[in-house]
């Protein structure tokens, strides 16, 4: 009698090799759709909390102001943190009484640093995202290579060979390449979507902090 086709079936009567193959692959895929829920809640959040600092920036109030209200902040993040920190080591210096050139080059320092800082969380979970894209496919290839060989094996054994015989093994084999690209697509998309999304925001941070270096060099004249 040939063992059944159903999906299920064949997951159920598959190698402990092969199941443990799909069960990687698995875990992989469902850590993979929770970080990419991760970023995509925390880009939209991030967006939003850029864009209302940048209104509430340009539209008019003192820097003195915005960092007194920073200050009370212990949240602050992407635009309002780099404000902060920039301003903050501005400040700094202007009491130490350093020169004009040393205040700025030091709070163009403190920025980039700011940057780089607000930048991390962006990219957490991009690497992890990278590895489950390029490795799940060749896991998933491994354990289809093993029910191969064991279907092939089993087939040495009967003495009548047909394609009925062999192909619920290859059938139950192949499933474990399915699940390794089912778990990889979405990863590489994801990966793709968000390192551009990143850098997208990282681009719009340096031209804030480009702008917000330009109103303190008015500001120290």
């Amino acid at each position: 009698m040939t063992p059944s086709l159903s999906f299920i079936d064949l997951i159920v009567h598959a190698s402990a090799v092969v199941k443990f193959v799909m069960l990687i692959l698995f875990a992989a895929s469902v850590y993979g759709w929770y970080l990419i829920a991760k970023l995509e809640i925390l880009h939209k959040k991030i967006s939003k909390e850029d864009q209302h600092f940048e209104q509430v920036f340009w539209s008019g109030a003192e820097l003195k102001t915005l960092f007194q209200n920073a200050q009370i902040n212990p949240t602050k993040r992407g635009h309002e943190a780099i404000f902060y920190e920039g301003f903050s080591e501005f400040v700094k210096l202007r009491q130490k009484g350093v020169s004009r050139e040393e205040r700025l080059a030091g709070t163009e320092r403190m920025l980039r640093v700011s940057l780089s800082r607000q930048q991390t969380p962006l990219e957490q979970g991009l690497p992890l995202l990278a590895s489950i894209g390029s490795v799940s496919p060749y896991i998933g290839l491994l354990g289809t290579v093993w029910g191969i060989m064991n279907a092939f094996m089993g087939l040495s054994q009967v003495q009548q060979a047909s394609l009925a015989a062999v192909a619920p093994g290859i059938a139950e084999a192949l499933i474990a390449t399915a699940i390794g690209l089912f778990a990889a697509i979405p990863a590489v998309l994801a990966f793709n979507r968000y390192s551009a999304k990143s850098e997208a925001v990282y681009q719009q941070r340096i031209l804030f902090a480009e702008e917000l270096t330009g109103l303190l060099q008015r500001e120290a004249s």
